[in-house]
Parts: C-alpha cells; structure tokens; sequence
C-alpha cells in the first residue's frame, strides 16, 4: 500500500530501496521560489542507522509490511532463541543476532516485542527493567564505604553488571536493560 507525503508522521514505517525505515522527524517545506518538499530523517529497522531524505510533495512511498508480536522467550537450544508467539503458540527460533545486546538478559518466561518484517523477525525489545537475582559476586569489604564504590556481579541471566558494595549472593536486583545498569535491590 503506498501512502503520499502528507500522511507522513513520526513512527511511520516505510520501505525505501527494498528495506524498511521508520519515520524519526519530518518537515514540510513550501520555499518562495520551486516546488514544496517534504525533508524527513528516516532510520533503518534493519541497521539503525539514520539517514537524511527528502521527498517531493505528494510524492508516493510504499508502507513497510511491518508486523509487532508480544512473545514469549522459553529457552536456548544451541546458538538458537526459541521464542513463543503468546497469541498462535507457535515457537520460533532467533539468531543471537536478531536479540542483539539483549540476549545476556534474557530470562526465561519473560515477555518481549518481536518485530517483523515480510515475516522475517528484525529486532527484539525487551522491557526496560528486569529483575533478576545475583548468581556470582565478591563479597564487599568492611568498612569500604566511599561513595559510589562498585564491583562486578553475575546474573542468573549470565550479563555482567556493577553493583554497590553491599549486594550480595542470592540477592534479587533491578536492571536497566537498555544501558545495562544496576537499578535498585529488590526484596
């Protein structure tokens, strides 16, 4: 289905050149003197990468058969994800690739957002915080107690993150997952 400029908007998924894009800023353009415009910064589902395009006004542009599905991560089988679409139940193995930075917090039974493009999945989002409980860490030593101190800590999940000095083993902690930092204990 093809869509022309003025039905551009922030969050609108595109196909440009064979691949699919996301709408991230858009601007309509009338100069004195030429034909109206439409400049736009368009980013890539597939790399994330943005670019500047300009389109002229009423232009055609064909939407992105782009699909979202809630699933649900079970477990990994070899260098495969098996993921489960919550609606149809069927499971679907993921590359690491496709989760991406992810991965090392995934946990079992949690839910993510899959999207897919022509039915190929491109990117995982996990939820912005997960809780998970410390498997591996030093203890803190006494009487260490400087300001924003940290040592390293293993998840169940098995991600590396910095927490304070006074986390210990079998300790449930919240984590940031889209930066990878220690959030706060949770009892």
């Amino acid at each position: 289905m093809a869509v022309d400029t003025s039905s551009f908007r922030n969050g609108l998924k595109i196909e440009l050149d064979g691949e699919p894009f996301t709408i991230t800023y858009f601007q309509h353009v009338k100069p004195g003197k030429g034909g109206a415009f439409v400049r736009t910064k368009v980013k890539s589902l597939k790399s994330g990468k943005v670019i500047d395009k300009r389109f002229r006004a009423g232009e055609k542009v064909e939407l992105a058969d782009i699909e979202e599905r809630r699933m649900q991560y079970l477990y990994q089988d070899g260098d495969s994800l098996i993921f489960m679409d919550n609606k149809s139940y069927d499971q679907t193995p993921f590359t690491a690739e496709v989760v991406g930075e992810g991965a090392k917090f995934l946990k079992e039974n949690i839910d993510v957002d899959v999207l897919f493009w022509k039915g190929v999945p491109l990117n995982v989002d996990l939820p912005n915080f997960i809780e998970a409980v410390v498997a591996k860490c030093e203890p803190g030593e006494k009487g260490d107690t400087a300001s924003n101190v940290t040592k390293p800590a293993t998840l169940e999940t098995g991600a590396v993150v910095q927490v304070p000095l006074f986390i210990k083993e079998g300790e449930s902690i919240r984590v940031d997952t889209r930066s990878g930092e220690y959030v706060e204990r949770v009892n």
